[in-house]
């Protein structure tokens, strides 16, 4: 059928195309939660947090480059939510400078070694929680497995950035860890 408005099947197409992004950002939901619950204080916090990305991420699914990572992309959207929540209610999240270069990642005895692989999830929950913010989403952001390319692409800072605050973010943990056992 003929139609005089040769633009409406073009914003069909986008309203199909927009969909399309929505279904396949949906598949990310359980990532993304888990994230935002390690980032904020509350179940309802968390949810907030998520919703608030998936608002963003539908208004702005213009912007988004089909051949790009859509997951980093998501990420990256719930990384400055979460900023901008953390602005809201006027909480720093600034990395503190107490002597993060000092920590020295340093050898374990096998024995020592043998224990952490009885730690129980709380105990390394409670471990990642206790890091600062940026740290924490290194880490996080590695766990979820994103390169350090994508991680650097994520929190807009240089590969080299990361790979320091992981390295700093590690030898927090272990040591936290080491005191836990």
């Amino acid at each position: 059928m003929f139609s005089a408005h040769p633009s409406r099947p073009r914003l069909t197409v986008v309203k199909d195309a927009e969909r399309s992004l929505a279904e396949r950002a949906l598949g990310h939901v359980d990532e993304l939660y888990g994230l935002a619950a390690h980032l904020c204080s509350s179940t309802s916090d968390a949810e907030d947090l998520v919703q608030d990305t998936y608002e963003r991420a539908l208004a702005g699914a213009s912007r988004f480059e089909q051949d790009t990572n859509l997951r980093a992309w998501l990420f990256r959207i719930l990384r400055n939510c979460f900023i901008d929540q953390a602005r809201r209610k006027k909480i720093v999240l600034e990395i503190p400078d107490d002597g993060l270069d000092t920590i020295a990642p340093d050898s374990w005895e096998a024995d020592k070694l043998e224990q952490l692989r009885y730690l129980g999830a709380s105990e390394v929950s409670a471990a990642i929680a206790a890091l600062p913010i940026e740290l924490r989403f290194v880490v996080l952001l590695d766990v979820e497995g994103f390169s350090e390319a994508e991680t650097a692409d994520i929190l807009r800072c240089p590969a080299g950035t990361v790979k320091s605050r992981l390295s700093r973010a590690k030898a927090r943990l272990r040591a936290v860890l080491k005191e836990t056992r």
